[in-house]
């Protein structure tokens, strides 16, 4: 089987430094290995991407020198894959609604004398883990807005313990309690980053999962699912940041570091794939 790695950005806003890293990483460790390269539009939150930004994407990809294959995936065609996801964790009783609303969870959590924390802040509190099903379908009925989360504790003991390969470091232990019962769609957006991306990987025959350090803990919710549907385990491939001069890492609003910012001031391909960390 050959191996296959991909980028896989949203099109959410143009491109910048940080985007340009990653996809050269992705591109880069392609060409050493012989892999196949993929191109994949992150576009489940429809209210958020918009075509021009797409466009961009690919526009800018290619001005990079990047070539990817044919056809590119796109989360907004695909749905119905999200859809039967989430219906096998229905069936296998890891799946319920939250009606909490942000304001209530960050004061459930205030009262709380000692609340748990994860890599993304003080987690969930459980609150709507244990309403009734005709409690959930009566709000569910008259139309309130929830969330779709996993239970992760019913997850973890059904799967057992779970590992996966890091590059360099070699074996990772799985933690996914460390993030909670995460939020695996919602009633206005199909699928969340979680779900999709982990079915999106399998469906593509991704076999190298590259992406930057800041989402390395989302990693061990996606080696969960893996395994709850049964799935391929990839390897993982964790980069660093490029950061901004701020020193934070670089986001869609540091417009002077996008790509096409870049492109207008004069700079070529090569200068911005060493900015980009990547000289020739």
């Amino acid at each position: 089987m050959t191996p296959v790695t991909r980028f896989a950005p949203s099109p959410t806003g143009f491109l910048h430094l940080g985007h340009a890293h990653s996809a050269l990483f992705a591109w880069r460790a392609a060409q050493h290995d012989a892999r196949r390269f993929l191109l994949r539009i992150e576009d489940v939150d429809l209210a958020r991407c918009r075509p021009e930004f797409e466009a961009a994407i690919f526009e800018d990809l290619a001005w990079l020198g990047i070539a990817w294959e044919e056809p590119v995936r796109r989360q907004s065609e695909h749905m119905a894959d999200y859809a039967q996801g989430l219906d096998r964790l229905d069936r296998l009783g890891l799946l319920y609604p939250c009606f909490c609303t942000r304001k209530e969870i960050r004061a459930e959590i205030a009262r709380a004398a000692r609340a748990p924390h994860g890599p993304e802040g003080p987690l969930y509190p459980g609150t709507c883990r244990s309403l009734r099903e005709d409690q959930r379908q009566d709000r569910m009925a008259a139309g309130a807005a929830y969330a779709l989360r996993l239970d992760m504790a019913a997850a973890v003991a059904q799967a057992g313990p779970l590992v996966w390969t890091e590059r360099g470091p070699g074996e990772i232990a799985a933690d996914p309690m460390s993030l909670g019962d995460v939020v695996l769609a919602r009633k206005e957006i199909a699928s969340s980053y979680h779900l999709a991306v982990t079915l999106d990987d399998a469906a593509q025959g991704v076999t190298l999962v590259t992406r930057g350090a800041d989402l390395f803990h989302t990693s061990h919710v996606h080696r969960l699912l893996q395994a709850l549907f049964e799935l391929p385990v990839p390897e993982w491939q964790h980069h660093a940041l490029i950061t901004g001069p701020d020193g934070e890492r670089l986001a869609k609003r540091h417009d002077a570091l996008a790509i096409r910012s870049l492109r207008q001031a004069g700079k070529t391909p090569a200068e911005v794939r060493a900015l980009a960390g990547f000289a020739d």
